[in-house]
């Protein structure tokens, strides 16, 4: 399936939007203004603003900010984050022996100090 990636964001073509629409979508999900968009497209604001709002009428939505939330609930886009977790937890997997992992202990300096705290208690002063 084809995908378009923008900044760290990637979008599924043939889910529902034009490629247009997406791309503007998923420049609204980084945060950037219609100005910004047109400038980034080279098209005029106006142009930017009928693209953002098809892309909302067809997900039913009324704001920006849901449109965005809609389109990751309908796996339409999604941030590259994902992937980047997905990576390391395959690489954790496949390469098991690495030297610079260790293993947790349980803190036996603690379990001391417990140790001569309690002596101390035990101990009586004669008043």
């Amino acid at each position: 399936m084809d995908t378009i990636t923008c900044g760290s964001w990637i979008g599924h073509l043939g889910r529902g939007l034009a490629p247009r629409e997406l791309q503007c979508i998923l420049d609204v999900a980084q945060g950037s203004t219609t100005k910004e968009i047109a400038r980034h497209f080279g098209i005029s604001e106006s142009g930017v603003e009928k693209r953002i709002g098809d892309a909302m009428l067809k997900l039913g939505v009324a704001r920006r900010a849901a449109a965005v939330a809609e389109a990751m609930r309908r796996q339409i886009i999604s941030p590259l984050c994902i992937l980047l977790v997905g990576l390391m937890a395959m690489h954790a997997a496949i390469n098991d022996s690495d030297p610079m992992r260790r293993d947790r202990r349980a803190p036996e300096r603690r379990t001391a100090q417990v140790r001569i705290v309690r002596k101390a208690e035990s101990f009586e002063y004669p008043a």
